[in-house]
């Protein structure tokens, strides 16, 4: 047996399917490259049958990184060759397929009987083989579905020319002993002495075992562990990379396995992985949380005080975590800033540095003291509204317990300044109604969120909202110790970010149509 866990990365794939979540091109570009930094083994870059957006998502990171890069295909031919297309230019490429077996899917999603879904998944398997050396095969939620079935399924797969064999337990039914049993059997039946086939672990969260199911999969013979950073994924999502990566490394005495991860880079890609998709890393998390290494208690302390292996079984320094450093201030230049931002996990344009040190400067003018968390916020707000049409010039509120509240806004376009005015139910939704007044986009706000970036009454207000404009939804952020201003321009961040896809749309139609 191979003594090198794989990590397969699909934070772009599936955990792009967390409801409310939507990354931009760019961004999946920028993400990706991280995780080379990282070090995972195969990154899924998406599914490129999906849409063209996909496709074109999947091709960009396929030229962009020295990593293995996937495509997850359904077993219909239209999607195998788009996965093909797609990776034509990775270095490392794997074309991933998959088909629902258990009993619950095959009648309810499928309408397909076993006989059916046996030959459609061999036919499959075989045409992903003929054109990727590298094929990937996955029984969707194995998990439920008949032992007798999943074993011959799977058997079937690896004859016609399946290199990985993922077992995914797709809603998270399965307890910990049952996934491990299942890995050791498929092990015993199917893989056997072969060391070209390798067994996969898929595992999401539901009832909250996902690490653990991971990891047990792994003791019981998977070599690759299927995971997102920050647990991201749909419902309660899935396996989160950082956890897993550290269990097998703290517990090595148990699982006897290596990888091929540099843990130096978790702290700093778990931020930006919340940072682009909008959701935040509660502060109990493991391994990544903010109170993972604080300690309250005072015989907590009085130990770590003494010696930090009292109560820390890691190390925050080899997970990339800050240990004081550069203090920041109103004497504080470009290079600092940008340095600092680097550690905390973002790499800033010369345009969005040279947004976030102005503001960055005004802050400073505001506050007593610029703490870390500040710095984080003022990073992840430029990263998602620096480029635009529109910036804001000015706004004034009027509002009351017993009056309609109004607002009136300008913002800045190409040197011009416009200026509207329109009431709301509050202050907040005043300016959202200003802000399309201007724009003319008819805009919808689809979630909104406030928080306070660190305590006290000169506290940076961090509001991250989600805007939809026809089919299209972005993701905005604003930080100000305005509450009022920090929405406005969450809202406008979002609302730019409309504007330049709209304007895209309308291009690709112009160029359809000569």
């Amino acid at each position: 047996m191979l003594d090198t866990v794989q990590f397969l990365d699909t934070t772009l794939r599936d955990g792009e399917q967390t409801p409310g979540v939507s990354f931009q091109l760019v961004e999946k570009v920028d993400f990706a490259r991280t995780l080379d930094a990282l070090g995972v083994d195969m990154i899924e870059a998406g599914f490129a049958g999906a849409s063209q957006g996909d496709f074109e998502a999947v091709r960009a990171i396929a030229k962009t990184v020295s990593t293995g890069v996937c495509s997850l295909a359904r077993c219909v031919e239209t999607d195998i060759r788009a996965a093909a297309e797609a990776l034509k230019d990775a270095k490392k490429p794997r074309i991933h397929v998959f088909i629902a077996t258990s009993p619950l899917h095959r009648q309810a999603k499928l309408n397909m009987n076993r006989e059916q879904v046996l030959q459609a998944a061999v036919h499959s398997v075989t045409l992903a083989k003929s054109l990727c050396a590298d094929v990937q095969f996955s029984a969707e939620d194995a998990t439920r579905t008949e032992l007798d079935f999943l074993y011959e399924i799977y058997t079937a797969a690896a004859k016609a020319g399946a290199t990985v064999l993922n077992i995914p337990d797709t809603v998270g039914y399965a307890t910990v002993k049952e996934y491990g049993d299942l890995i050791a059997d498929l092990y015993a039946r199917v893989v056997g002495q072969r060391e070209d086939l390798i067994l996969s672990a898929h595992c999401h969260n539901d009832l909250g075992l996902a690490t653990a199911t991971s990891l047990e999969a792994v003791r019981r013979g998977a070599r690759q562990v299927e995971c997102t950073l920050n647990g991201l994924g749909e419902r309660a999502g899935n396996a989160p990379l950082e956890e897993i990566l550290m269990g097998l490394r703290t517990r090595k005495d148990v699982y006897g396995v290596r990888d091929n991860l540099h843990p130096k880079e978790l702290y700093r890609i778990s931020r930006l992985a919340a940072g682009l998709s909008g959701v935040e890393i509660p502060p109990n998390k493991a391994v990544v949380g903010a109170n993972a290494f604080v300690h309250q208690s005072g015989i907590h302390q009085h130990g770590v005080l003494n010696n930090r292996a009292t109560y820390e079984i890691m190390k925050p320094e080899e997970l990339g975590i800050p240990q004081g450093g550069v203090v920041l201030g109103k004497l504080s230049g470009r290079h600092a800033l940008r340095e600092h931002a680097m550690e905390l996990g973002f790499e800033l344009t010369e345009h969005e540095l040279n947004r976030a040190f102005e503001k960055f400067k005004e802050l400073c003018d505001r506050k007593k003291d610029v703490t870390e968390r500040d710095v984080m916020a003022i990073c992840r707000e430029q990263m998602h509204g620096a480029t635009g049409s529109y910036r804001m010039n000015s706004f004034q509120i009027f509002s009351g317990n017993h009056m309609t509240s109004t607002a009136t806004v300008s913002l800045q376009k190409d040197g011009d300044v416009i200026t509207r005015a329109d009431c709301g139910d509050g202050p907040v939704e005043a300016c959202f109604h200003a802000v399309d007044q201007i724009t003319k986009l008819k805009c919808a706000l689809e979630s909104y969120q406030l928080r306070a970036v660190t305590e006290g009454e000169d506290a940076l207000g961090e509001v991250t909202v989600r805007v939809r404009h026809g089919e299209t939804v972005m993701l905005g952020k604003g930080v100000s110790t305005d509450i009022i201003e920090a929405s406005c321009l969450a809202y406008l961040n979002a609302v730019n970010r409309l504007a330049e896809a709209c304007q895209e749309q309308d291009e690709a139609a112009n160029n359809e149509r000569t």
